[in-house]
């Protein structure tokens, strides 16, 4: 019998859905990958725009819901594997802070690394999504100085979209490699969820450069 709770996750390896298929390792669910060579423009193929019109990954598939975007997937695949207690459940303290930094991560966080990267000046602070970088990143940093994790003693859904954006962000110096940064995401990189997410990365990136 079919496992209704089977999930298809469109995935390219070492890109951001890297960390979709990270979360799916810590939920131990059941899922398949349906992978994509961005290399070779199979993201902009009419058969996946059909389905994606953006062009991105990841992308999940369950029954008929198909979801995009990194924080949705994450809400979507934490509150679908209850049992894995990565998404505190409504009613729980908790629920309202979790809620809160995935969405600081896309609200506050990628526009102003996307700002500061691109050397553009932020908006005028009324009319910014941040107000301004250095504030947002000394919100965040002080945050997870109340560590482990982001929610404190709780791992949740949270901190696989964190630890591997801040992952990807420090090593491209996108973000300064603070001790509380590092010393998170090393404890994020170091998970066995992680590691094997990883492997599989590398097997499919060598897959995709041999063809």
């Amino acid at each position: 019998m079919a496992d209704a709770r089977k999930v298809t996750l469109f995935h390219s390896p070492n890109t951001r859905s890297t960390g979709a298929l990270i979360l799916l390792e810590e939920l131990g669910a059941p899922y398949e990958l349906h992978v994509l060579n961005m290399k070779a423009g199979e993201q902009r193929q009419p058969a996946y725009l059909a389905l994606n019109p953006m062009g991105k990954v990841p992308a999940v598939k369950h029954g008929e819901a198909f979801v995009t975007e990194q924080v949705a997937i994450s809400l979507y695949l934490a509150d679908l594997f209850p049992e894995a207690k990565l998404a505190p459940p409504v009613g729980d303290p908790l629920r309202g802070p979790y809620l809160r930094w995935l969405v600081y991560y896309a609200a506050c966080f990628e526009p102003a690394v996307v700002d500061r990267a691109l050397k553009r000046d932020p908006a005028p602070t009324a009319m910014s999504p941040y107000g301004d970088f250095d504030t947002m990143l000394g919100t965040l940093v002080e945050q997870l100085g109340k560590g482990p994790y982001i929610l404190g003693e709780q791992l949740s859904a949270a901190d696989v979209l964190w630890g591997t954006a801040l992952a990807w962000m420090t090593a491209f110096k996108l973000v300064p490699e603070m001790p509380v940064i590092t010393a998170y995401v090393d404890r994020m990189k170091t998970r066995p969820a992680a590691v094997r997410a990883r492997a599989k990365d590398i097997e499919l990136a060598a897959s995709q450069a041999a063809s």
